[in-house]
């Protein structure tokens, strides 16, 4: 498999049939897996509600501190409880935050879900809307977290650079699945998997730098219908419909 500039993955077998995505997280209405402590053991129900408020913390201290400042009894405190409580769930700071990065997969399933949906001419406009606003959505929800795995990957650290991959590789090979739908060559090229990163790339780059979009003056708004213009013409060959509506109330504004 081959990376692409989005740090999605490109399967070899995209070359000869577009594989399913895989990784993004448990299916609609199962159960997740046994979370286990550090010493192997399975929390009950008030251990799981203890772990998720040291995960909440950690997510919120990661909004305002640098995550390499970060220190087990900052989130303790936060979460009004002990570092040795904290160190029953996680051996380290960068454990928990790794297990965040890990929860990311959950929120990309969704929008896979949305970029699967109804591109026909009459709804074709409204589902690129809903994908384009669904990802500011997705990367706003989980902004501090998305910083500290750019930075991680940046450095090379490969279990953050997996877990990006993983994140953008669904939603990458669903819409490379959705281009090759439509049979003929698309106008934004012939490989369905080319077109899909490159158009990941662009919602994952304006995501990320939205609010030094901001200001320089470019409001979101304009941002994401620009992008969804995009999307749409890459997807179906058509421009957006005339006096097509801009959408208003950006995600995170």
């Amino acid at each position: 498999m081959a990376r692409d500039t989005a740090g999605s993955l490109v399967p070899d077998t995209a070359r000869g049939g577009l594989a399913e995505p895989a990784g993004v997280g448990a299916p609609d209405g199962a159960e997740p897996g046994p979370v286990a402590a550090t010493d192997g053991r399975v929390p009950g129900r008030r251990g799981r509600a203890t772990r998720q408020r040291l995960l909440a913390c950690t997510a919120e201290l990661l909004d305002t501190t640098s995550w390499r400042s970060i220190k087990v009894i900052d989130i303790a405190r936060q979460a009004g409880t002990s570092p040795a409580t904290f160190y029953q769930y996680f051996e380290n700071v960068e454990q928990a935050i790794l297990v965040l990065a890990e929860e990311l997969m959950e929120g990309a399933g969704a929008l896979a879900r949305l970029v699967d949906g109804d591109w026909s001419e009459g709804a074709s406009w409204e589902t690129a809307c809903e994908v384009v606003e669904g990802f500011m959505g997705y990367w706003e929800d989980n902004r501090a977290v998305f910083r500290v795995v750019e930075l991680a990957t940046e450095e090379g650290d490969l279990r953050f650079q997996g877990l990006r991959v993983r994140a953008l590789n669904a939603v990458t090979v669903t819409l490379a699945r959705v281009i090759a739908s439509g049979g003929s060559r698309g106008p934004a090229g012939a490989d369905p998997m080319a077109v899909a990163a490159t158009l990941i790339s662009m919602l994952a780059h304006v995501a990320a730098h939205r609010y030094g979009f901001e200001f320089w003056g470019i409001r979101t708004t304009a941002m994401i219908e620009s992008q969804a213009r995009v999307l749409h013409w890459a997807v179906t060959g058509r421009s957006a419909p005339i006096g097509a509506p801009s959408r208003s109330g950006a995600p995170g504004s």
